[in-house]
């Protein structure tokens, strides 16, 4: 696993700009090898539908794995006679090699792939890439195990299917519910993020892409697609199989032992709601939850340990009564200290007289049910005594959390170091655009300098002029509107 790059920190959601015209928002890549029979009818089916479909500027790229038949010569001709058709040439096999080389060089903001075989039915090319457009999403997976996807193959495939995905969901606790689907999206600032650190370049390569992403916060969104198996498909299922699993090890040894640098891809600031703070909306719940229900489960211990003790020379109520009492003064200071953060003895006593209110709750709940035993017993046995007693417990547990939060230790501050806010560092191209929106909503994109990129990770040499460089401008989208001619198309 590749730990030798500083990937910086994941760039803040945000709407796609709608306004002004040039650089394509759509750049789907489709990696071949071998493919010069269905290449052709693949990339004229797509180029008609996202011409008919799709309202943004958008950029088709086959990516050839350094195909040994009449692949490349099919790719050229397309780029040749279709507008908004590229051909990029790679002399290394390798799907995830191809994807890396595309993405990496690619200035469109939303970045995709699909398998040449279109086996994914294209109506679902929208739903996967409008959620990256607004904002909502950074990465977006077409997927066959949905309930509502319709699905034919067979039950060799599905069955291979579901148990990888299986695996992955044991292993590596994985959310997403299909990897294997050759047909997802990201955006390109979330990709210059995760791509340093993903190391596979086969087929396993966008499952670890995935992985790293759900482990590092972004959130994906899943599209049930229609898909139809190709039978003619020349994907090695043993051979690939096993690579998989031989990924799954690696990545799941890797975040095991910490290696990778996840806990800084941390997002701004303020862009995960759960940052903000809120006026009236109270902090530090579920750290002083998890605090009552020890500290509750100790005075629980402690309380029957002592009803037991004093059931021996007392009868069942005047026992439960000291034994409550003792537990419940434990109770409170030790909430005070380790649950709600009070320190010193200023309104200590306050608080325990409080306590006591409480305690008496909690005595009345459970003399309650020893009074209730008793009728529907006369000489009830010890163990039905103490189960009655922790089912009340349980009860008067709940509503003594709601009344030392509400009552008892309302102003309380939650203890632990306070967040400090992560602002990622001004990206050279804030600069440029810094006249173009106003300071305070201006979010500083993440972006890696080439000198900081392994010589591994940079661009294919064989690239065209208009993957060579990065774009630093601001994208503006242009919808297409039908009064559009063929010459405005093909300026694009």
């Amino acid at each position: 696993m590749r730990t030798d790059s500083s990937p910086g920190s994941l760039p803040a959601r945000e709407h796609l700009p709608a306004a002004g015209a040039g650089t394509p928002v759509l750049d789907v890549v489709v990696p071949v090898y071998n493919e010069e029979k269905d290449l052709g009818p693949c990339v004229h089916r797509l180029h008609d539908h996202l011409t008919r479909t799709f309202p943004y500027a958008f950029r088709i790229t086959v990516a050839d794995n350094a195909s040994t038949d009449g692949t490349p010569r099919v790719a050229a001709g397309l780029a040749a006679d279709l507008p908004a058709v590229r051909s990029v040439r790679l002399e290394q096999k390798g799907r995830g090699r191809a994807l890396r080389a595309v993405w990496s060089a690619s200035d469109a903001p939303v970045l995709a792939y699909m398998d040449v075989d279109l086996s994914t039915d294209l109506n679902a090319l929208l739903p996967l890439v409008a959620p990256l457009i607004s904002g909502h999403s950074d990465l977006a997976i077409g997927s066959r195990l949905a309930r509502s996807s319709r699905v034919v193959r067979g039950a060799k495939r599905e069955f291979i299917s579901r148990t990888y995905n299986l695996i992955l969901r044991g292993s590596l606790q994985a959310r997403f519910s299909d990897a294997q689907c050759g047909f997802k999206a990201i955006r390109r600032d979330v990709a210059q993020v995760l791509l340093p650190l993903v190391e596979d370049t086969g087929w396993f390569f966008d499952t670890e892409m995935l992985v790293l992403a759900e482990r590092a916060g972004c959130r994906i969104h899943e599209v049930p697609v229609d898909w139809v198996d190709d039978p003619d498909s020349t994907v090695h299922i043993v051979r690939t199989a096993t690579e998989d699993l031989k990924g799954v090890w690696r990545v799941g040894k890797a975040l095991a032992t910490g290696s990778l640098p996840l806990d800084r891809l941390g997002r701004p600031f303020g862009d995960d709601p759960r940052d903000r703070e809120l006026s009236g909306v109270p902090q530090g719940l579920a750290r002083q939850l998890v605090g009552f229900c020890v500290v509750g489960a100790l005075s629980t211990l402690f309380y029957l340990l002592l009803y037991s003790g004093f059931r021996h020379f007392t009868g069942s109520q005047l026992a439960n009564a000291l034994a409550l009492l003792v537990s419940a003064v434990a109770n409170t200071a030790a909430n005070r200290r380790l649950t709600f953060g009070v320190r010193g003895r200023g309104g200590a006593v306050r608080h325990q007289a409080q306590g006591l209110v409480v305690f008496g709750i909690g005595l009345a709940l459970t003399s309650g049910s020893l009074a209730a035993l008793s009728a529907a017993s006369a000489d009830p046995d010890h163990s039905t005594e103490l189960a009655v007693l922790i089912a009340a417990n349980l009860a008067a547990t709940v509503l003594r959390f709601l009344l030392f939060r509400a009552w008892v230790f309302p102003d309380a501050e939650p203890t632990g170091p306070a967040r400090e806010p992560r602002l990622p560092e001004p990206g050279p191209q804030e600069s440029r655009v810094s006249g173009s929106r106003p300071p305070e909503s201006r979010m500083p994109e993440s972006r890696l300098p080439e000198s900081r990129l392994p010589e591994t990770r940079r661009p294919e040499p064989h690239l065209p002029d208009p993957y060579r460089a990065w774009s630093d401008a601001t994208v503006r989208l242009q919808p297409v509107r039908p009064a559009d001619t063929d010459h405005s198309r093909d300026a694009r």
